[in-house]
């Protein structure tokens, strides 16, 4: 049963929203049971199913970003692949390939690893220019092209990637149009002492193993719901002038990131702030968008996509923080909603 049948046995909307909600905070309920801490990580994670957009997680190793993404596969449901990327990973071994077989006398197509609904690339950057290409359309266009022939890729379909940010030997950065694929980029740190007792209680004997709670129809359901919550001209109005002051800080009392900033977040997260607030609007319970659901989601979805120069760079210049700055800057307007404006 989908989601938008469960909601037309109740009695109202409100049941079927209350349904809804109920549904996306038991998902999170399992994989918090599995994963100690990381409540961010975690949120932002099951905000980029809603949104239908592929999230890179970076962190030291250890601190759970390829068990939280093999967790919520599992807890979501669909099929499910991981890949480890090393340097001598050509692209044949994650798309596919045409093999001949002798008793036929022809060559069949043999689709690669990534014809699932949830691809985990573990340390995506280790992996060389050829491999971030094929990638690249498998990202962008959901698809796989084999020997002239177009293969779409399963629905609904996200990219979970991983890399380690101090490691440099035998790592490929990512190129910006790559990363500019990405709806999210999350820092993922080291969990705090109660957390880590708690770890050491939780997963030293017997690990908990999730269950699954949604199917890949019940999450397509969902995020369509989340394409109809509601956004605000002056909220749509707020988004384009956070993005702008990237671009044109001077304009924004922000002369100073002028000499920080290279070139400003491109319109992909002009799209990526507005349909990751409205994931997060949905997993909060409401219809329509706030201007705090974008401010949450700004530094995740922004940081990444900001090219700093080398000046900045060589000084250490944390783009969050740029993003942060700008959010300081911009004042959010004062939306007041009522029932007919739902």
């Amino acid at each position: 049963m989908t989601v938008a049948e469960e909601r037309s046995e109740g009695s109202g909307p409100d049941d079927g929203a209350d349904a809804d909600l109920r549904l996306l905070q038991q998902t999170l309920a399992e994989v918090r049971r599995v994963i100690v801490g990381q409540d961010h990580m975690i949120e932002r994670l099951l905000v980029a199913l809603l949104a239908r957009g592929h999230c890179l997680l970076e962190g030291v190793p250890g601190v759970a970003k390829t068990l939280a993404a093999s967790t919520l596969a599992t807890v979501v449901g669909g099929t499910f692949a991981r890949i480890q990327f090393t340097p001598d990973l050509v692209p044949s071994d994650i798309v596919g390939t045409r093999v001949y077989h002798p008793s036929s006398e022809r060559f069949d197509v043999e689709l690669g690893p990534v014809f699932v609904n949830f691809l985990l690339a573990d340390e995506v950057n280790r992996a060389p220019a050829k491999v971030q290409s094929a990638l690249l359309e498998v990202m962008a266009e959901r698809q796989v092209t084999l020997a002239g022939i177009t293969h779409p890729l399963p629905r609904p379909f996200i990219v979970l990637a991983t890399q380690n940010p101090v490691e440099s030997e035998g790592v490929y950065p990512l190129p910006e149009v790559q990363r500019d694929r990405f709806l999210f980029k999350v820092s993922v740190a080291h969990p705090s002492a109660a957390e880590e007792l708690e770890i050491l209680h939780r997963m030293s004997v017997a690990p908990p193993l999730p269950s699954r709670v949604l199917d890949p129809e019940r999450l397509t359901a969902l995020q369509k719901l989340a394409d109809q919550v509601s956004v605000h001209q002056l909220v749509a109005d707020y988004v384009v002038r956070l993005v702008m002051a990237t671009r044109s800080p001077a304009e924004y009392g922000l002369g100073e990131l002028e000499e920080a900033i290279e070139i400003g977040v491109s319109p992909r997260a002009t799209l990526g702030l507005v349909a990751a607030g409205r994931g997060l609007a949905l997993l909060r319970g409401r219809d329509y968008l706030l201007p705090d659901d974008v401010r949450d989601v700004a530094v995740d979805v922004m940081g990444h996509r900001l090219m700093l120069t080398f000046d900045a760079l060589a000084d250490g210049v944390d783009p969050a923080d740029v993003v942060r700055r700008v959010l300081a800057a911009v004042p959010p307007p004062l939306v007041v909603w009522n029932q007919a404006q739902r």
